[in-house]
């Protein structure tokens, strides 16, 4: 009997589609970099209120909340390339809004807020096609590292997206608003001419949406590793996330102006390409389950550490501790959900999973703008960093087979 040939290459550098992915989300990631450090500038620029920053996250989050779920089931049964396509135009779209704002001087925020939600519906149509198309595009036996380096991509875009954000904006939030939209097509163009090696396992459409829908949702709900893995993320971030405060830390305690903020910005990423880049060479082979919850911990105290930093320097070094130790957690958290999700299944169960990560950064930075107003800036960092570390302690008691995880390999769909 003949054996079906495969139809990848034995090397992820020999896969044309994983190139033309990994480089439309690098030059879309960039620009969306860019767009955070300018909008975030500009609103806390025009306003000096922390709740402002907080709502640049509600607005992204709640149309990330309501059409994350359905877009993952669009992503089960339409080209998973298009549907990515039309997200990243989407988000040009409302750049292109937000420079239109700028060029007319507008100082009313509800209108940055409503391109915003805009551009949130564009991510949450991207989120479950770029995570399910991967596997389209890269054999299971090098998706490990598939998923390293792309994050990779990911991480140097937000390396160097926070750092140009701020420069960018010396030349005018209207010039870098313009460059983002620019950029988000060029990503779209690349991610358009991607050609797919395997064929997508559609999901059923005898099934009415509500149906379908559910179907993924139980899919999660009813595996303890998956599960885990997402709301371990989810309350972690949730809690732990300083991002949104950069601003604030950069302008009134560091003092450190736009370009500082691009430079704290770009430490996490730093520390998360490091990491990425080791992963992408040296896979995790033992332990994945404690390490993940080891990393996640690091995370907590390092967001203490920036917390009650007043040095620049120092700020700088936890925040780069914060996006290795990250990096970890991601790279640990997406193989677990790639192999233990069959094809026809994977833009749902990525749906959930974006709506995770999407509550944890958008919704976290509403409850760290939030909380920073109520409690002082510096409080609220540190309770966010302790709530982390008690996250991982609670996580390990209710997840044992989370954290029994051994092999990435050993964990099948």
């Amino acid at each position: 009997m003949s054996q079906e040939k495969d139809p990848f290459p034995g090397r992820l550098i020999d896969c044309p589609g994983f190139l033309n992915l990994a480089a439309g989300r690098l030059i879309g990631t960039i620009a969306m970099q860019i767009q955070a450090v300018v909008v975030a500038w500009h609103l806390y620029a025009l306003t000096n209120d922390p709740l402002a920053l907080g709502y640049v996250g509600l607005a992204q989050f709640v149309p990330m909340a309501l059409f994350t779920l359905p877009a993952g089931d669009l992503a089960d049964r339409f080209d998973r390339r298009l549907l990515l396509t039309l997200a990243w135009l989407i988000q040009g779209c409302a750049a292109i809004i937000l420079l239109m704002l700028t060029l007319f001087h507008t100082d009313v925020l509800w209108p940055f807020y409503a391109a915003l939600a805009l551009f949130g519906i564009g991510r949450a149509f991207a989120g479950p096609s770029m995570q399910s198309l991967l596997p389209l595009v890269v054999p299971k036996k090098l998706l490990p590292q598939g998923i390293a380096w792309n994050s990779s991509a990911f991480q140097i875009a937000v390396i160097a997206g926070p750092a140009l954000g701020g420069l960018v904006y010396l030349l005018g939030a209207d010039f870098a608003f313009g460059l983002c939209s620019v950029m988000f097509c060029i990503g779209a163009l690349a991610i358009y001419f991607i050609t797919p090696q395997l064929q997508q396992q559609k999901g059923p459409s005898g099934a009415s949406a509500l149906e379908r829908l559910k179907e993924g949702v139980s899919y999660v709900r009813h595996r303890p590793i998956v599960l885990g893995a997402l709301s371990l993320d989810l309350f972690a971030v949730l809690l732990g996330g300083a991002t949104a405060l950069l601003p604030i830390y950069a302008k009134d305690i560091l003092h450190v102006g736009p370009g500082g903020l691009g430079a704290l910005r770009s430490a996490m990423a730093a520390g998360a390409f490091v990491v990425g880049i080791f992963l992408g060479y040296l896979s995790i082979r033992r332990h994945a389950g404690l390490i993940m919850f080891a990393s996640v911990a690091v995370f907590g105290l390092a967001t203490v550490v920036f917390a009650l930093s007043t040095s620049f320097v120092l700020s700088l070094s936890a925040l780069f501790i914060i996006g290795a130790s990250d990096m970890v957690s991601v790279y640990v958290r997406a193989s677990l959900i790639q192999m233990a999700t069959p094809d026809a299944m994977r833009g749902r169960v990525s749906a959930v999973n974006m709506l995770f990560i999407g509550a944890s950064n958008e919704l976290g930075e509403f409850e760290s703008g939030t909380t920073a107003a109520w409690f002082g800036v510096v409080p609220a960092a540190i309770i966010g960093g302790v709530g982390t570390i008690l996250i991982v302690g609670l996580w390990m008691r209710w997840f044992p087979a989370l954290r029994k995880v051994d092999r990435l390999s050993d964990v099948t769909s």
